[in-house]
């Protein structure tokens, strides 16, 4: 298993919306940068990812599972790039803020600070594992629902 961070606009798309969208998931769609595309295509499904809340909050406020790998995303009229479909699993009980991230040396690594402007990037386990205890969330095991 594999772990992301995804970052969504909450104007645009928030973790309310996600969450809405129930089981049949959303398609996480738009992605015109060739890094984070090829992020998107290095998803498999299970795949657990952050859901973060860039511009507005700046805060990693949810979990969301891939739920189907790398398609054609409908919005690309090319059709160069690619969208993953995402299902909401859980809010961290305490969003945790990219001022907190970049404070922590253990996960100040992360691409999230060093990348700012991507928005699919990999999060190695141990920062995961970080974050979770510091939004108050148990992990989730790949085979939860």
């Amino acid at each position: 298993m594999h772990y992301w961070l995804l970052k969504s606009e909450p104007n645009v798309w928030s973790i309310d919306q996600q969450e809405n969208s129930g089981k049949k998931g959303a398609t996480w769609d738009g992605v015109r940068n060739y890094q984070a595309a090829n992020n998107l295509k290095k998803m498999r499904k299970g795949d657990l990812c952050y859901f973060y809340h860039s511009n507005i909050g700046k805060e990693i406020v949810g979990v969301v599972k891939v739920i189907k790998e790398a398609f054609i995303d409908k919005s690309d009229p090319k059709k160069k790039f690619v969208a993953v479909q995402v299902r909401f699993q859980k809010r961290l009980k305490y969003p945790v803020t990219l001022e907190n991230i970049k404070k922590n040396k253990k996960i100040s690594h992360l691409p999230l600070i060093k990348q700012s402007r991507l928005s699919v990037m990999p999060i190695d386990y141990k920062s995961w594992i970080i974050i979770d205890k510091i939004g108050k969330i148990k992990p989730i095991r790949r085979n939860c629902v």
